[in-house]
């Protein structure tokens, strides 16, 4: 049950209700206990209610919804919860990852142009490790395993390829772009596509 407490299952909305960041249900007690944030108590998208922490911790717990067990009994575990005096929408870069390179790089090959199918790229380091390059968006690509290998820790034109695209860090997102509903949690729906 402590579990609970640790796993990032409480959707964040700024004061005007747009979803800026997800949380454990440990912070959100704490952001509702010091009158930062107030919790939604949902029942269907026609029943949104804000409450503040004095009342939420009278609240039933109803079979659908996680608690944490305390002194004085079963506490609700909130889904959503505003940040009462926060307004703007916080941007982010995607994460670097060879999800987001191979996503930035259209799943080509930079060297080629050829699409590639999930197993037959890999990530290259234009400048090789071995020589002091370093994990940034302008210096991985996507490229074919094949390439890949035949390019080794050398310098692409020292291994007789050419770049098609200089690589670039994508675009800053709201973060409300890059918010998942990992575990399915249905009320998040009503604020996050996808």
């Amino acid at each position: 049950m402590n579990d609970i407490l640790n796993k990032t299952t409480v959707l964040v909305l700024n004061r005007n209700w747009q979803a800026i960041n997800v949380r454990t249900p440990q912070e959100v007690f704490c952001m509702m206990a010091t009158n930062v944030a107030t919790a939604l108590e949902i029942e269907g998208d026609d029943h949104i209610r804000p409450v503040t922490w004095d009342e939420w911790i009278t609240l039933p717990v109803r079979s659908q919804d996680n608690a944490v067990q305390t002194v004085r009994g079963p506490i609700r575990v909130p889904t959503v919860v505003v940040a009462v005096n926060f307004a703007k929408v916080p941007k982010k870069r995607p994460k670097l990852c060879t999800h987001t390179i191979r996503e930035r790089d259209g799943n080509r090959c930079q060297y080629t142009g050829k699409v590639l199918k999930p197993g037959e790229g890999s990530l290259d380091h234009v400048l090789p490790r071995s020589r002091g390059g370093k994990e940034t968006w302008e210096n991985i690509v996507w490229s074919s395993k094949d390439v890949n290998t035949r390019k080794g820790s050398r310098l692409p034109h020292e291994a007789g390829l050419k770049l098609l695209s200089v690589p670039r860090a994508p675009k800053e997102l709201p973060a409300s772009a890059l918010i998942r509903n990992a575990h399915d949690i249905a009320d998040w729906e009503l604020f996050v596509k996808g």
